[in-house]
C-alpha cells in the first residue's frame, strides 16, 4: 500500500475513494448509514459503527499508518455482524471492500464466505487494484462475487495503475451506478469529474459554477438550484414582456382604425365650437333674466316700504339709485330704533332712583347726597322729560 503507482500511495488513493463513496452513501438518502473498519494489522478493527454523520467517517479516517497483511475473511465476517446488529433493520445491506494487496485466503473459503452473505441477503462490491499483473487476487475475489451475486446486486471493478485518481475511476463504475439508488450525490460527482476531464483535455482547469462537488457538494447543488431558478424568472419576464407587447400591438391596432369611425360620424370642428358658443350664450341670458326677476322683487318690495311710511318719490325712482335709496332708508330706520330703545332705556335708568342711589354708592368717592351730584342728575331727568314731550307733540300732529 506503500507504493506509489496510484497517485500519491495506493493508500493515500483508497482513503479518498473511501471519503467520496461515503459521502455519496450518506447523502443519497437520510436513513442511510456507513461504517469503517480495517483489515490488516492484528486483526480487524471497527473505526466506526454505522453513522449517517459524515465528520465522524473522516474523523475516524484521519491518522491511520500502514502495516501488516490484509484479513480478508475475518474482515468480512466482522463487517457482516456489524451490519447485521445495525439499528434500522429496514436498510439493505452492503460491503464494500478494497482489496489493494496480495489476498492470501483460500479460494474455496472465499466461496463459503461468499455463500454466507448471499444467504443474509448482503451485498458485495469489490474495488482490486494494485495486483491486476500477478492474476491471482483477480480469480480469488471473482469467485468470491460469483458466490455472494444474487440478481446482480454485486460488483466488482478492476483499476488499473496510471495518472488517474482512484476516486475518478470509481464514480462512473458500477459501484455508484448500478446500485439502483440513485444517488444524486454520485451523478453531481460524475458530471463534476468528467467536466474536470473536459476541462483538462481543453487545457482549461476548473468546474461548473467554479465548485469541485467532490469537496463541496452541497454548494454545487445550491448553485445548481439558483441558477436554474434564475432560468426560470428570467423566462418569466420574457413571456410577460412578449405578451404586453402583444397587448400593446391589439391595441394600437384599435386606436389606429377608430379616428376612421369617429371622423365618419363626428360634427365638424366649426360646428362644435358654434354649438359651444351657443350653449353659453343661453347660460348669460338665464343669469341675466334671473338678476333681471331679483331686482323686481326688490323693487316691488322698496315700493311697499315706501308706500307704508309715506315717501311717494321713492317709488318712481328706478334701477340703481332705487335700490341705493331703499339701501339708505332701511340704514336710517334701523339707527331711529336703535335711539329710540337707548333712549327707553336711558329714562328707565333715571326713573328709577333707588337703582342710581346704589349704582352711585358702589363708586368709590362718590357722594350720591353730594348737592353737585344731584343736580346733574336732576338735569338729565329735565332732559329726559323734554324729550318725551317733544315725541308727543309731533305724535299729535301727525294724527292731526
Amino acid at each position: 500500500m506503500r507504493n506509489g503507482d496510484y497517485p500519491p500511495t495506493r493508500f493515500q488513493a483508497q482513503a479518498d475513494a473511501v471519503n467520496l463513496i461515503c459521502g455519496a452513501k450518506t447523502q443519497s438518502n437520510p436513513e442511510n448509514t456507513v461504517g469503517v473498519l480495517t483489515m490488516a494489522g492484528k486483526g480487524p478493527r471497527v473505526l466506526i459503527t454505522p453513522t449517517n454523520d459524515l465528520g465522524k467517517i473522516l474523523q475516524a479516517l484521519h491518522g491511520l499508518e500502514v502495516g501488516g497483511q490484509m484479513n480478508l475473511t475475518s474482515g468480512v465476517q466482522v463487517a457482516q455482524l456489524a451490519l447485521k446488529h445495525r439499528q434500522n433493520k429496514h436498510q439493505r445491506q452492503r460491503i464494500i471492500l478494497f482489496a489493494g494487496s496480495p489476498v492470501l485466503a483460500e479460494k474455496k473459503l472465499l466461496e463459503v464466505i461468499g455463500k454466507k452473505l448471499k444467504k443474509n441477503n448482503v451485498a458485495l462490491d469489490i474495488v482490486s487494484f494494485g495486483e491486476e499483473d500477478s492474476g491471482e487476487n483477480g480469480e480469488k475475489l471473482e469467485a468470491l462475487l460469483g458466490a455472494v451475486n444474487s440478481n446482480d446486486n454485486s460488483h466488482i471493478v478492476h483499476i488499473p495503475w496510471g495518472e488517474r485518481p482512484l476516486s475518478d475511476i470509481l464514480i462512473s463504475s458500477s459501484i455508484f451506478t448500478g446500485d439502483g439508488e440513485g444517488s444524486g450525490f454520485a451523478a453531481a460527482a460524475a458530471a463534476g469529474a468528467a467536466a474536470a476531464a473536459a476541462a483538462a483535455a481543453g487545457g482549461a482547469g476548473g468546474f461548473d459554477f467554479g465548485v469541485d462537488p467532490n469537496l463541496d457538494p452541497e454548494l454545487a447543488l445550491a448553485l445548481r438550484v439558483s441558477m436554474e431558478e434564475e432560468r426560470a424568472r428570467q423566462e418569466a419576464a420574457s413571456k410577460r414582456a412578449a405578451d404586453e407587447a402583444i397587448a400593446k400591438d391589439g391595441h394600437a391596432g384599435e386606436s389606429s382604425g377608430a379616428p376612421d369611425v369617429i371622423m365618419s360620424d363626428a360634427v365638424p370642428v366649426e360646428a362644435a365650437e358654434k354649438a359651444s358658443d351657443m350653449l353659453i350664450d343661453d347660460e348669460t341670458a338665464l343669469l341675466q333674466q334671473a338678476l333681471a326677476m331679483s331686482m323686481a322683487e326688490a323693487a316691488a318690495a322698496a315700493a311697499a316700504a315706501g308706500a307704508s311710511s309715506g315717501d311717494v318719490p321713492m317709488v318712481g325712482s328706478g334701477g340703481d339709485d332705487q335700490d341705493l335709496a331703499f339701501a339708505l332708508q332701511m340704514s336710517m330706520q334701523e339707527e331711529a330704533a336703535l335711539a329710540s330703545g337707548e333712549n327707553a332705556d336711558m329714562s328707565k335708568v333715571l326713573g328709577d332712583q333707588s337703582f342710581l342711589s346704589s349704582i352711585l354708592s358702589s363708586l368709590p368717592g362718590v357722594d350720591p347726597n353730594d348737592p353737585s351730584v344731584q343736580d346733574v342728575l336732576a338735569s338729565l331727568q329735565a332732559d329726559d322729560e323734554e324729550q318725551k314731550k317733544d315725541k308727543t307733540e309731533s305724535k299729535d300732529k301727525e294724527g292731526q
